[in-house]
């Protein structure tokens, strides 16, 4: 039965990953999401207290993207994704953490010209979290 509820507990945060990944895109378009799927710093319902160290903080230098969110990272809890994702809905970059990784840092080098960008932020246990900005 163990491996059971391994293989069941691996599942689900596969799928946490991936639905992090395709949740983006369709929010990116508009707003069709149902209340408490996805936060933001201005939007954080009710995980109010948990902005700073939950919401995607962004750092733009030339064309590159530093994507960090500023959260312990232990066994139980932990930044499981960051993904960025343009305006039109391509994954431009994603890198996936593990709870032994030190800090959730993620750098991208962004090619080509893009208006609206989306950094996602996705925690075990305090959901999905997203930053729109400009580059």
């Amino acid at each position: 039965m163990k491996n059971r509820r391994d293989f069941l507990k691996s599942g689900l945060a596969v799928s946490g990953a991936v639905l992090a990944t395709k949740i983006v895109p369709a929010f990116a378009a508009d707003s069709q999401f149902p209340k408490g799927t996805i936060y933001t710093k201005d939007s954080p319902g009710r995980w109010a207290k948990k902005v700073a160290s939950h919401s995607p903080m962004v750092t733009i230098q030339g064309n590159q993207v530093t994507i960090e969110t500023r959260h312990g990272m232990s066994e139980k809890h932990y930044i499981v994704k960051h993904t960025l994702v343009s305006g039109d809905r391509k994954v431009l970059g994603e890198r996936t953490f593990y709870s032994s990784d030190k800090r959730a840092v993620s750098v991208f080098k962004i090619e080509g010209k893009h208006r609206v960008l989306y950094a996602t932020s996705f925690c075990n246990k305090h959901d999905l979290w997203v930053t729109e900005f400009t580059m």
